[in-house]
């Protein structure tokens, strides 16, 4: 069992004594990505799409650092401050994977939270193997 830290500028700096990813043999665990710009250490902006865009470019950026891809993502966990932006977020979280049905997308929880850091409007967790 190998065990390696994987961190790349190209997403935001972890908010506390976590990394932003944890990659372990041929399985990778992304910490919970919020919508906030690593450029600016800002929110992308204010909307839940706007967030959610920018969470997946994160992850997009975390997969690459450790030599994965979005086909890789095995399990996702997304994380609501209000769970009526669901069918928002189901549909730009289909535009990110190619898929041609159902059955080929990762397996997924989705919560509505009490609150999320920075008080973002989503975030999302991932795991990915090869």
């Amino acid at each position: 069992m190998s065990k390696k830290v994987v961190s790349t500028t190209t997403a935001p700096k972890a908010l506390g004594p976590y990394s932003q990813a944890i990659l372990n043999d041929n399985t990778l665990y992304i910490s919970g990505q919020i919508g906030i710009d690593p450029e600016t250490d800002e929110f992308a902006g204010a909307t839940t799409a706007e967030q959610a865009h920018q969470i997946f470019d994160n992850i997009d950026n975390i997969l690459h650092e450790a030599e994965f891809s979005r086909n890789d993502i095995v399990k996702a966990a997304l994380f609501f401050d209000d769970i009526a932006d669901f069918a928002l977020v189901n549909d730009i979280y289909a535009q990110y994977f190619d898929t041609t049905s159902v059955e080929e997308f990762p397996a997924r929880s989705a919560v509505q939270v009490a609150d999320l850091p920075k008080n973002a409007k989503l975030e999302i967790e991932i795991t990915a193997m090869k």
